[in-house]
């Protein structure tokens, strides 16, 4: 007791020796109290689901997303830097345990003698070392957590990979199905566009009508077949793009409900704080911090003294009969008392690096919550815009549909020119085109809300 009392004063005056750490930057970042946007009974509406790509209702899309995180080729590359990262733990916990070692040496040595006559000697020895490290000042403990901490941000950076692959999936299945019920509907209207040419073309033929009303048909027909080649073009793309995010060759996508029949997920529940806990992205950036103190730490003790045990044992003998039944037993036990004098301010410097890095990770944890916060407040924003624009867009196709209805009976009736009705058409066509593409959008910005708001992911 009375030894450790006297050791306290000289371990304070060491630790006195430490390099000199800067002290973190103050933080600026304020959580805001509530969103600007609400959209729906937030109250009611439950957090997000893990698997929240279920709640559209649609098994082909849950299976394309269940198969892009088996498969996709960045989440196995974040997966094995996950396993990469636990290794490292292991790596840095060994220097906290004794290392053991063992050694034979069967040596044969020729030299001269006192007298200048050469002989011949055999040595036979075998030893065992054993070393060990004192963790005083805590290095290697402060080592051990940083790659504890680092491994746990390449886990939260593998959720965040996951998250991001199951929302580029379910964006870009979205954005497939809006493409089909397109290509459905343009097809239906190029039926129609091409009734209304061959009856324009008998209309002329028989000089009910004049040439440019025919014309005015056949243009129509010409500009709605345009639109078939484009927009197969766009689903042979857009299949080959989710073929490769799924992890697999380019090819065609299994379909399953229309997009009528997709409906967006209720908006989920939460307050700015919960973005906290929610977003792996936040998670990553905060673990990263931590990794980077206790590497600060860890750095800054390199000038103080360390302290290590060592024990060696062995046998030898000069004969090997000796050597097997007889040997002579040699040992050594040293404590070993080491601590840098002058490094040029090496220590130091890297002393100063640490903390820097330490001080970029603060301001990369503010920028990633201060991103979360903006795009969730982006993505309500979203969905609250795109209802309305929807509600505004039923009220022109009720109008459109009207209005054709009105002008193919005053052409009908002889009252006006098939020219009113076609641009009727043109209109009402127009109408569903942004209908269509409204309830793709809506869809997707669910998508985009739930990954904002973390789809579910829990630390």
């Amino acid at each position: 007791m009375r030894g450790a009392m006297r050791l306290a004063p000289l371990l304070a005056l060491l630790s006195a020796c430490a390099a000199t750490v800067a002290p973190p930057p103050p933080a600026t970042l304020q959580t805001p109290a509530a969103w600007r946007s609400a959209v729906g009974p937030l109250a009611a509406a439950p957090a997000p689901e893990r698997q929240w790509w279920q709640s559209f209702g649609d098994p082909a899309l849950s299976a394309l997303v269940q198969t892009a995180l088996a498969h996709n080729g960045d989440l196995r590359i974040a997966r094995a830097r996950v396993a990469e990262y636990r290794a490292r733990i292991g790596v840095a916990g060994a220097a906290q345990r004794p290392t053991v070692s063992v050694d034979s040496a069967p040596t044969r040595v020729r030299q001269l003698a006192y007298n200048g006559v050469p002989y011949v000697t055999n040595v036979y020895q075998a030893e065992f070392q054993a070393s060990y490290e004192i963790d005083v000042w805590g290095r290697l403990a402060a080592q051990t957590d940083a790659a504890a901490a680092g491994y746990h941000a390449e886990q939260a950076n593998a959720d965040a990979a996951a998250l991001a692959v199951a929302a580029s999936v379910a964006s870009g299945y979205l954005n497939l199905r809006g493409l089909d019920a397109q290509l459905e509907l343009t097809e239906a209207t190029l039926k129609l566009r091409e009734q209304s040419r061959a009856l324009a073309q008998r209309q002329f033929e028989v000089g009910y009508s004049s040439r440019l009303e025919w014309l005015q048909a056949q243009a129509e027909y010409q500009a709605a077949a345009e639109q078939v080649p484009q927009l197969k073009r766009q689903i042979f793309e857009q299949e080959n793009a989710l073929s490769i995010l799924s992890g697999g060759n380019p090819g065609p996508v299994a379909r399953g409900a229309a997009l009528g029949e997709l409906n967006p997920p209720p908006v989920p529940a939460g307050l700015p704080s919960d973005l906290l806990r929610r977003r792996p992205d936040i998670a990553r950036a905060e673990r990263n911090l931590v990794a980077l103190n206790a590497s600060l730490a860890a750095t800054r003790d390199q000038l103080l003294p360390s302290f290590k045990l060592t024990a060696v044992g062995g046998v030898q003998s000069l004969k090997l009969h000796d050597f097997l039944n007889a040997p002579t037993a040699l040992w050594h036990l040293t404590g070993l008392v080491a601590a840098p004098l002058f490094d040029g301010g090496r220590v130091q410097a890297q002393t100063d690096a640490a903390a820097a890095q330490r001080d970029q990770a603060v301001y990369a944890y503010e920028n990633a919550v201060r991103a979360a916060f903006a795009e969730t407040e982006n993505g309500l924003g979203a969905v609250q815009r795109l209802r309305e624009q929807a509600l505004e867009n039923d009220a022109r196709r009720a109008t459109a549909a009207e209005t054709l209805r009105i002008a193919h009976n005053r052409y009908r009736n002889g009252y006006a020119s098939y020219l009113e009705e076609l641009d009727a058409q043109r209109t009402l066509y127009s109408a569903d085109v942004g209908r269509l593409q409204l309830r793709t959008r809506i869809l997707v910005a669910s998508v985009d809300l739930y990954r904002a708001m973390g789809g579910g992911w829990a630390p």
